[in-house]
């Protein structure tokens, strides 16, 4: 019995310390992962989040790989993981709306000078 309690507690002190808390002004860019076409194309909000909205940030990229769903993943400056968001459950509107929160503003076009 106090083996699986020793056990326990191990895996509880894993689960604590990979489980980094973050501020906002720790996010040094993003990445959204997703396939270019399977589950994107089921979700046509999402897809048009990705393919027209998504390149007009600042320090966000999009990158393509077969069979990911759309995920938005915040790095910190030395390109590690702070946190992973599902983006297929959101809207257009939501997933521009999470991006702005988390701090990446639109990049300037030569038309708005």
């Amino acid at each position: 019995m106090a083996q699986q309690w020793n056990i326990l507690i191990l895996v509880v002190s894993v689960v604590i310390t990979t489980t980094v808390a973050y501020e906002k002004s720790d996010i040094a860019s993003a990445r959204i992962e997703s396939c270019r076409g399977c589950s994107l194309n089921r979700l046509p909000e999402v897809k048009s989040f990705v393919m027209e909205d998504a390149p007009k940030y600042e320090r966000l990229e999009v990158k393509f790989i077969t069979g990911a769903d759309p995920e938005l993943i915040l790095l910190d400056s030395n390109d590690r993981e702070l946190e992973r968001i599902l983006l297929s459950r959101l809207s257009r509107s939501e997933c521009n709306d999470l991006v702005q929160s988390k701090g990446f503003s639109k990049k300037i076009t030569n038309s708005e000078f």
